[in-house]
Order: structure tokens, then C-alpha cells, then sequence
């Protein structure tokens, strides 16, 4: 993070400042420093009010990862690429085989529903999930930045003459866009680029995108976020900041009454939840020997602890009195140990260098 969130002392985002100049508004006492799932900001003590300039943020929606870009005309405060919840139709499934499997043995059971009518504006809940995860993102960001508007690549789904089983399975994703839209207007102003324009776009500031999509580099979705931002508010002819911020959601086991298969004797181990001893699952801590991780599960009366970078285990057997608690969170954030800005390493930055903008 080049530049620090600032946020009045009621909750009012305002214009992001400098470290150094954050720094001195800390040991002035005229600021705290404070902390929220991965983002570092101060909160101001001595006004509640300031002039804060048009930001915008631009989205790129994606099957498996998206990105983010917090952009003003003068500065580019964050870019953020987040992996996209994919895995909720799979569960769905799975929990509609153990309800029939439970029905079809001697156990209590929930009684079948009979079919009921689907209600107007209902989404599947993959769908569901997946621009919700974005919404929620975007939530986080309005809380620290003075948000004015929302650039969004618009998805559109292809509908083929004459096939009606094929248009309609699209029909999900065009109810889950115009859900998203909706919800995003009561937090700025939405304007929508389709995919073309955003193209012409980036071929307009001579920006090209890599064909991997799976790439953690800033040319792979960052760009076109970034892209959206800079119409909104203008203010530069190539990326001024390609350093990024990785999101990953945490994949929790909710209401799973037990392992799909029974153990020795026909027993069924209880499996699901999300307290840990006490602890809600993905919690940050701080641990004398494994530095900050996140809660994962526990066994007997020890608790294990995940890494942020790629959620590895790191242990099983650490006591919860030896952590100490810094935020619930339901994501881990990583960031690059070298930036690409001064590494050179990526095509991007040899173009900006020879333009002088790096």
C-alpha cells in the first residue's frame, strides 16, 4: 500500500495520505493507527470532516478470479485480485445426496418438501454466493475510501435463437448481475462498460492482457480493472501502481450433520461448524512461534493454525490461551514478497520504464 486510508473520527472515509505523513499524525497524537482484515488505516481524532476528491473503483468480474482497482485521478491506492467462491454447487449437491441417503435409511429425518413455486427474483445459491462475495468486497472498500462511483465490466451471456434450454440456464447469471447492481447503487453511483469498450479501452492506453488467466500478475485481471477506474477519473496513460493485494476466500463446513461415510460399527462422527474452542474459524491471531495465522480446527483441547500466504497448516497443537485474538475475518491476504514495480520482472513495467512513468 503506497498510500494509507484515512477515516474521520466518526466512521466519514476521507482522502488517503502518505505513511510518512500518517506516521507524524500518529505521533502527533492527532491519529490511531488501526487495523481491518488485511488493510492498514488511521483514524483521525481531532476532525470528523475533510475534502475528499472523486474515487472510483473498478470491478472485473471473473469465473475464477477478479480483480479490484481504487483509483483517484492523481493516485492509484490499491489494487486487489481475489479468487471467486466456485465451490458452492458442489456442495449443494453434496448436501441433497446425505439428505436422500438419510431418507432412504432407518434414521431421523427432515419430511421431503413437496415442490414449491420458485419466488420472483430468486437466485440459485451459487450465484448467489458468488456476487455476493463481490458486494462484500466492496463493502469493505466503501468503509475507507470515499467511494463516488462503481466501474463494472458488464457480463453478458450468450443466448442462441431456438434454444431454449440453453438461454435459460444463462438466466441465473443475468438475475445475479441485476441482484448485484441493485445492492451496489445504495453504496455509489454503478456505470457499466461492456466488454468491447473495455478492450478499446486498454488498446487506447497501448495495454495488453496476458491470456492466463490463472497468472497472480497485475497484466491478468488487474489491468482491466484498473482500465475502469482510470475512465471514471482519468488522470493517467498507464498504470501508476501495479502492486497487488491477494484475497482468498476460507471454504467453511456449515451445517453438515456428519462425514459422509460412517466409520467401524456403523457410527457417524459429527463433522461441520465454525468455532474452534471458542475461537470462530479464520480468525487472525498472533502466535509466539508461528507468527500471525488463522484459526483452522482443533482437536481435544489444542487448536490448529493456517498460513495467510497459502493456507497451509502450520500446526496442530497450539494452546488458545498462547494466541492472541486480531480480527475474525472469513478471507486470508497475501501480498508479493518483491514488487513488480521495482523487479522489472513483468512486460508492463518495461513498457511504463520506457515511457519514464515507473
Amino acid at each position: 500500500m503506497l498510500f494509507v486510508p484515512v477515516i474521520g473520527k466518526e466512521g466519514k472515509p476521507l482522502m488517503p495520505c502518505h505513511p510518512a505523513r500518517a506516521r507524524e499524525l500518529v505521533r502527533s497524537g492527532r491519529a490511531v493507527r488501526r487495523f481491518d482484515r488485511g488493510l492498514h488505516y488511521i483514524r483521525l481524532t481531532d476532525r470528523a470532516d475533510g475534502d475528499v476528491q472523486p474515487i472510483a473503483v473498478g470491478i472485473d468480474p471473473g469465473s475464477k478470479k477478479e480483480a479490484f482497482t481504487v483509483k483517484s485521478e492523481a493516485r492509484t491506492f490499491l489494487n486487489i485480485q481475489a479468487d471467486a467462491v466456485t465451490w458452492v454447487s458442489e456442495r449443494m449437491k453434496t448436501r441433497s445426496e446425505m439428505r436422500h441417503g438419510r431418507r432412504g435409511r432407518n434414521a431421523p429425518y427432515r419430511e421431503r418438501r413437496p415442490n414449491r413455486g420458485v419466488k420472483k427474483g430468486w437466485i440459485p445459491p451459487s450465484i448467489r454466493a458468488r456476487w455476493g462475495w463481490k458486494l462484500r468486497l466492496c463493502n469493505w472498500l466503501s468503509r475507507y475510501y470515499p467511494i463516488s462511483v462503481f466501474a463494472v465490466e458488464d457480463i453478458k451471456a450468450k443466448t442462441l435463437k431456438g434454444k431454449r434450454r440453453w438461454n435459460r440456464s444463462f438466466s441465473p447469471l443475468e438475475a445475479g448481475k441485476g441482484w448485484f447492481y441493485v445492492e451496489l447503487r445504495k453504496l455509489a453511483r454503478v456505470e457499466t462498460y461492456a466488454g468491447h469498450e473495455v478492450k478499446a479501452l486498454r488498446d487506447a492506453l497501448g495495454l495488453r492482457k496476458t491470456r492466463d488467466k490463472m497468472s497472480n500478475r497485475f497484466e491478468a485481471h488487474c489491468v482491466d480493472s484498473w482500465v475502469l477506474a482510470n475512465a471514471e477519473v482519468g488522470g493517467h496513460i498507464g498504470p501508476d501502481n501495479v502492486g497487488i493485494m491477494y484475497i482468498v476466500p476460507l471454504k467453511f463446513h456449515r451445517r453438515q450433520l456428519h462425514y459422509l461415510q460412517p466409520r467401524r460399527g456403523g457410527e457417524r462422527a459429527p463433522y461441520g461448524g465454525t468455532i474452534s474452542l471458542g475461537l470462530k474459524r479464520g480468525t487472525w491471531v498472533r502466535h509466539p512461534r508461528h507468527g500471525v495465522a488463522y484459526v483452522g480446527g482443533f482437536r481435544n483441547d489444542r487448536i490448529s493454525l493456517h498460513g495467510l500466504r497459502d493456507g497451509r497448516r502450520l500446526c496442530q497443537n497450539a494452546k488458545p490461551d498462547d494466541c492472541i485474538v486480531l480480527t475474525r475475518c472469513s478471507w486470508r491476504v497475501y501480498t508479493e514478497e518483491k514488487n513488480a514495480r521495482f523487479t522489472g520482472a513483468s512486460p508492463l513495467i518495461k513498457v511504463l520504464r520506457q515511457r519514464r512513468m515507473v
